[in-house]
């Protein structure tokens, strides 16, 4: 199928494209890499009536430092950030999900605020966002608002941008060098969405476990943190009972439901396993 009929828009600056999306309201969308967006208008499950690329938009292109923040701006390709030492020694959580994104092809033009402003609940990125404590930050012509991501994220396909904003930077959490950390998803094989999977970062101090943040995807609508799992880790020495409390709390917090590729109970299982995975075979010092 092809796209319905479209007008198309390419501004060369921030302000041109907020002007853009005020003008237009909920009649128009971003395009930034096109690797959601334009799959969904060939089916016609997303109509816009304006098509907003910010890829001329040189000033939304940027990885850097903010205090305790890596920002990443709207342009930034998933490549890109993969590649870049500074999330490499800053974000090693979201260099190591980042090749879990899609394939190649898509990671040279898929952007990192794309993918979150598309909330797909079977994407590692969300997931990634909720661990690490992202902030998105929301552009309008009206100003600049900061989202946390677990306010961000809201259903399936579903965020908290209101009409005529965009996303334009990400501010992740810069991780302790003294962190751990660990994406784990199982997909059925092959280039395909992942059945499910979790992001984990944590720490330690003298034997005991200080910090720990879990969030998990293709569990439920939307991706989500599990605190109760998080608690359960908190204060204890990460031993085999401190993470059987913690993988059972996490599949007590999980709503998934079935399809052609896993069931429910599947799905409320394997948070389990790869939680305990990650927590065994993370990443760090």
């Amino acid at each position: 199928m092809k796209p319905a009929p479209f007008s198309f828009v390419a501004p060369e600056t921030l302000d041109e494209v907020l002007g853009a999306m005020a003008a237009h309201g909920e009649d128009a969308r971003i395009l930034a890499g096109g690797q959601s967006l334009v799959p969904l208008m060939n089916l016609r499950l997303a109509r816009p009536e304006v098509v907003v690329s910010i890829n001329r938009c040189g000033e939304l292109d940027y990885i850097r430092l903010s205090d305790d923040r890596l920002v990443v701006g709207a342009l930034v390709r998933q490549f890109d950030a993969e590649t870049s030492p500074l999330v490499q020694a800053e974000c090693p959580l979201l260099a190591t999900a980042l090749p879990h994104v899609g394939l190649p092809a898509t990671r040279n033009r898929g952007t990192v605020c794309g993918s979150l402003a598309h909330c797909d609940p079977l994407a590692e990125l969300p997931a990634v966002a909720l661990a690490l404590e992202a902030e998105l930050v929301l552009a309008s012509t009206a100003g600049e608002r900061r989202v946390p991501a677990h306010d961000f994220f809201v259903a399936d396909m579903t965020t908290s941008i209101e009409p005529g904003e965009i996303v334009s930077a990400v501010a992740f959490k810069r991780q302790d060098p003294s962190e751990r950390s660990s994406l784990e998803e199982v997909s059925n094989g092959g280039n395909v969405f992942p059945v499910g999977g979790v992001a984990l970062r944590w720490a330690s101090a003298g034997g005991t476990c200080t910090m720990a943040r879990i969030a998990a995807f293709g569990v439920g609508s939307v991706a989500q943190r599990l605190v109760d799992a998080e608690d359960a880790l908190v204060g204890t020495d990460l031993g085999p009972t401190a993470i059987a409390a913690a993988v059972t709390a996490a599949r007590n917090a999980v709503n998934p439901t079935g399809d052609m590729h896993a069931d429910a109970d599947y799905r409320r299982h394997l948070v389990g396993v790869l939680i305990e995975r990650g927590l065994l075979e993370g990443e760090g010092p």
